[in-house]
């Protein structure tokens, strides 16, 4: 195929969450823009094979969870028919049109999206290797990478075998498993696990670390801990796999851990959620001067550029945490920068959500993090036995606990498990950003009967009170 050469004001390779927000942005503040991805329309990872399409399925499974649960109220459905083929379709819908949205945000804005894989030639140009076999060479004045990353896999582990699974082969949903083992207690095993367990899965998890999603405060984990014993066929903490093989009938996986009496087990399916590796190989970065780290994330300072100025690096394969709002807040940082702007990435908390259900958010330190930072905190547990809306929902399995420092009362961290905490949590967010104090949030009104008032009444709790908890105080003696 022939070569051709163009030229732009700024080349962003990678069209996900970070990719596309960084290329509008700059297309906004009036950039000559090229948008350089595999796929036909922006969404990357997070829209074709993350976020989006993992919580549509959860979706489903909480209507599922849900159909059962309606018995506590008097209503009874026949046994649920699942039909995977629609709801295979119809998770694809949902991504087909978040994509194609996108991609005529591309044509609004004047954005040239080219679908291919680019590499760098130096600090000035990329090669672009077109699906149709054509090699453009781009002269860019300054380059944004955004190329994400991809799921991790043991190498002691590595199995050829279609029925050996990362999270991109799961969400695929090829078929409901009878039985599946679930490598990993983070949020992509769990929210997975989530999923299949309520399509009918027998599912196993299995965990190195002493708790389930290692990171986050014990306490916000308990209530999903205690779920997941609920709907899994077993929770293996404190464990590991040191062999997979496959066998007539599946998978055969040797285990090992206090509480495995048959270290030899056969599953359908193995699902493999051991973490995301940084995609900073595999486009000539040796041709420039950016450098990468031991881990191979590409190292930025608080403007995003590496160390070729000319180019900026920002989400998943800029470092943690692998989130995509973290990647999209970044984009619009790097857009800026290029335009000239003085502006810097300086979020004061950076929100995590994990969609298992019940959901765990947390934003800010956590209880453990100023343990270990030796901080003086107060810190207030408002457990949601004590809200009307979590009662109303038949779901008091929840809590909300914030973190204030002892002497000024700003807020350090808030933590929320149960439904919508996921949604809960921006408001958190908001009081760290703003420096508010625990008094800020006692003081504002919440709606009534709402989730919401849980942040309040946590509030009121570092103060020793709270209208819907009551705490004597303690006689002097």
């Amino acid at each position: 195929m022939g070569k051709k050469t163009s030229s732009t004001q700024l080349a962003v390779i990678g069209g996900g969450p970070g990719g596309y927000a960084a290329a509008f942005s700059a297309a906004d503040l009036g950039l000559d823009v090229t948008l350089i991805d595999l796929e036909a329309n922006p969404g990357g990872t997070c829209l074709f094979r993350g976020c989006i399409p993992s919580k549509a399925l959860l979706h489903a499974a909480r209507i599922l969870t849900e159909a059962k649960e309606a018995e506590h109220w008097g209503i009874t459905f026949p046994e649920p028919k699942i039909d995977i083929a629609r709801l295979r379709a119809a998770t694809e819908g949902v991504v087909a049109k978040m994509t194609g949205g996108l991609g005529q945000l591309c044509k609004a804005r004047k954005i040239r999206l080219v679908q291919g894989r680019a590499s760098f030639r130096d600090s000035t140009d990329v090669s672009i290797n077109h699906l149709d076999g054509s090699i453009e060479t781009l002269a860019f004045e300054n380059a944004i990478i955004a190329t994400g990353s991809r799921p991790a896999m043991l190498p002691k582990l590595m199995l050829e075998s279609p029925r050996v699974m990362n999270s991109t082969d799961a969400l695929k949903l090829d078929d409901v498993p009878e039985t599946m083992l679930v490598i990993g207690g983070g949020y992509i095993g769990l929210e997975l696990t989530t999923v299949y367990a309520a399509l009918g899965t027998k599912v196993t998890v299995v965990e190195l670390a002493p708790n389930l999603l290692p990171g986050a405060d014990a306490d916000l984990v308990k209530p999903v801990a205690k779920r997941m014993e609920e709907m899994c066929e077993a929770v293996y903490l404190e464990s590991s796999v040191d062999g997979l093989e496959e066998v007539k009938n599946g998978i055969q996986a040797t285990l090992k851990g206090k509480k495995i009496k048959d270290s030899k087990q056969t599953f359908d399916k193995v699902l493999m959620c051991v973490g995301r590796k940084p995609n900073s190989s595999g486009i000539r970065l040796d041709c420039t001067k950016v450098e990468t780290d031991e881990q191979g994330f590409i190292v930025v300072d608080d403007q995003m550029r590496t160390a070729d100025p000319g180019i900026f690096a920002i989400g998943d394969v800029a470092g943690e945490p692998m989130l995509a709002h973290k990647a999209t807040h970044e984009g619009h940082v790097a857009a800026e920068v290029i335009a000239g702007h003085p502006v810097a990435f300086n979020a004061q908390a950076i929100p995590a959500v994990v969609f298992t259900d019940p959901e765990v958010a947390w934003v800010g330190l956590t209880q453990t993090e100023t343990k270990a930072q030796g901080l003086n905190v107060n810190v207030a547990t408002f457990p949601w036995g004590a809200s009307g809306r979590a009662t109303t929902l038949n779901r008091n399995d929840g809590l909300t606990k914030i973190i204030t420092d002892a002497e000024t009362e700003r807020i350090l961290g808030v933590g929320i498990t149960g439904t919508n905490a996921g949604d809960l949590i921006a408001e958190a967010a908001l009081a760290i950003e703003m420096g508010a104090t625990a008094q800020d949030l006692h003081l504002t009104i919440h709606p009534h009967p709402t989730l919401s008032e849980t942040i309040m009444e946590a509030a009121e709790m570092i103060y020793g009170k709270s209208t819907h908890i009551y705490k004597p105080k303690r006689k002097k003696k």
